[in-house]
């Protein structure tokens, strides 16, 4: 798992040892951005004492190993938290394959929606319009600042920490509001076999034992949420392998072709082809953890989009063309069902377990990457000091019982409004994605980009042109109901900064910025410097 760091990781700019061979002499570094409102004169100060350092950009598909900042930035890094950086490449494709997937379980509601060529075609389609974009542009910001705010510093480095702060808390809640689904899908394939488990008290007993004892599997660390996925992801995929070749002798082409375009339902079929097929850059909130991310995360990104996209068309071909549709049938649970038909009671009972499983593993994937984000945040001075403390295993303590509380919360929720509500918000997320990256492209052009995508900004901005079209369709077909809650939700983030920093100014609670991290062009006053008070209790 890499628990010893890279030779060539975290290497700082300015202590390189001098090369044999002669030096070209270092271009002009940026002056210093102008202190502007809420700007830190000791930060910006730090700024310029560092523009001897800057870093030129990594020429395009070379991967470098070292973590710059921007040009001008401080890059030191001390060993303790290069210590930390313990996920290698396997273990972090299947934690991106359990942020994004997990596995086919859920996927059923688009044959029910929109009958089996346009879920098939949807499952085609939709990984070239969406899931490769987004994976490009995390791949490549991802790479460019490897720290655990993730999107959230891309964003603060290219709109301001104002919009930074927003993106983390949208995109916060989202996972929050994802998470919760996982504990409802997980009790929905167990309630044919326990009928007990379809509501009242045992629902909400089951629901809460199952959050206590996945949250204690990320308090442990992400090593052991590493080790954890690779097992699930392997468990959890075996039964539909089984299945498919069970159903080969029954396979009827034909029925993959059925399509009724009077008879769709566009706001389900949808956002269950956008839920099953985003959150990508959800990885990027646990590059801190990575070891050597500027290699690393663009190679997983690359394996988990063939991994996903294989693991959702193999099973969707081989139910909907092995048994005759009823697309009333077709809703989440009904792979069991379907292993039952193909392969007889013991399968059902297969698929039932990798179901558990696979909501477990997308469980704690998935609260690794919020509580982590909190903890990135912190760092970064955007939250409360307290949210940046590590327990003695590494974990972000505080961030885990903050995401396991509002998973509580949210799951009496039903599986489509749950679904419905993390996309509206999850959009309004990618597009300050979508606009950060592009504004780092024309802004930052000489940052350094370990990976860099094979494209002209202008060709950016053109592969994302229809990601942005379908973030226009999605929330363009949201209930009135899901666009009320999910924009007051996006109102209290508005507000929420201010109050933040209002508390910061009266002292109420700590705010501090960690001096390890290299700048990134956006001044912020902390209240203390990190170095001031150990992050860990």
């Amino acid at each position: 798992m890499g628990d010893a760091p890279s030779e060539v990781q975290l290497a700082v700019v300015q202590d390189r040892p001098a090369s044999t061979t002669p030096a070209t002499p270092p271009a002009p570094a940026p002056p210093p951005p102008p202190a502007g409102p809420g700007s830190d004169t000791g930060q910006q100060e730090k700024l310029a004492q560092n523009t001897g350092s800057t870093a030129s950009s990594a020429p395009m598909g070379e991967c470098s190993t070292e973590y710059r900042g921007l040009p001008g930035g401080n890059a030191d890094t001390n060993g303790a938290a290069a210590s930390l950086r313990k996920v290698s490449i396997v273990p972090l494709v299947f934690l991106i394959f359990y942020e994004v997937s997990g596995g086919p379980f859920g996927i059923e509601d688009s044959v029910g929606a929109a009958g089996p060529l346009l879920a098939i075609a949807g499952f085609l389609a939709l990984p070239v319009i969406w899931s490769i974009p987004e994976a490009l542009i995390t791949a490549e910001p991802g790479t460019m600042f490897p720290e655990n705010g993730g999107y959230v510093v891309w964003v603060a480095s290219a709109l301001g920490p104002y919009w930074g702060f927003q993106q983390g808390w949208m995109k916060w809640l989202s996972g929050v509001i994802d998470n919760a689904l996982y504990p409802v899908l997980f009790l929905d394939y167990l309630k044919s076999a326990v009928p007990a488990l379809g509501g009242g008290p045992p629902r909400a007993f089951a629901v809460l034992g199952l959050t206590a004892v996945l949250t204690l599997l990320n308090y442990r660390g992400l090593t052991v949420v590493g080790w954890v996925a690779i097992c699930l992801g392997v468990f959890s995929v075996l039964p539909f392998f089984v299945m498919g070749l069970i159903s080969l002798p029954k396979l009827r082409p034909a029925r993959w072709l059925a399509v009724d375009l009077h008879d769709v339902d566009w706001n389900l079929y949808l956002n269950t082809l956008f839920w099953n097929l985003n959150y990508w850059d959800s990885i990027s909130t646990l590059s801190g953890e990575v070891d050597n991310p500027g290699k690393t995360l663009p190679k997983a990104l690359f394996y988990a989009v063939i991994f996903v996209v294989v693991g959702y068309l193999y099973p969707l071909l081989a139910g909907t063309g092995a048994v005759p549709l009823d697309r009333s049938q077709w809703s989440d649970g009904y792979f069991s069902d379907l292993a039952k038909l193909l392969g007889g009671a013991w399968v059902m009972w297969w698929v039932q377990a990798a179901a558990a499983m696979s909501n477990m593993g997308m469980f704690v994937a998935e609260m690794s990457s919020d509580s982590y984000q909190l903890l990135g945040m912190a760092e970064r001075g955007m939250l409360p000091a307290f949210f940046a403390r590590r327990s003695r295993h590494g974990t972000p303590l505080v961030g885990i019982l903050f995401s396991a509380s509002g998973v509580l919360l949210l799951s009496s929720m039903s599986f489509q409004e749950i679904v419905a509500a993390e996309n509206f918000l999850y959009c309004f997320g990618m597009l300050l994605e979508f606009v950060a990256f592009v504004l780092l492209r024309v802004r930052r052009p000489d940052a350094p980009r370990p990976y860099r995508v094979p494209l002209g900004t202008a060709g950016c901005v053109a592969m994302l042109v229809p990601p942005t079209a379908l973030i226009v369709v999605v929330l363009a077909l949201s209930t009135l109901k899901v666009a009320l809650v999910s924009l007051g939700a996006v109102a209290v983030g508005l507000v929420l900064q201010p109050l933040l920093r209002l508390v910061e100014k009266k002292g109420w609670l700590r705010f501090a910025v960690n001096s390890d991290l290299p700048d990134i062009g956006v001044g912020h006053a902390p209240a203390a410097s990190a170095a001031d008070e150990p992050l860990a209790p």
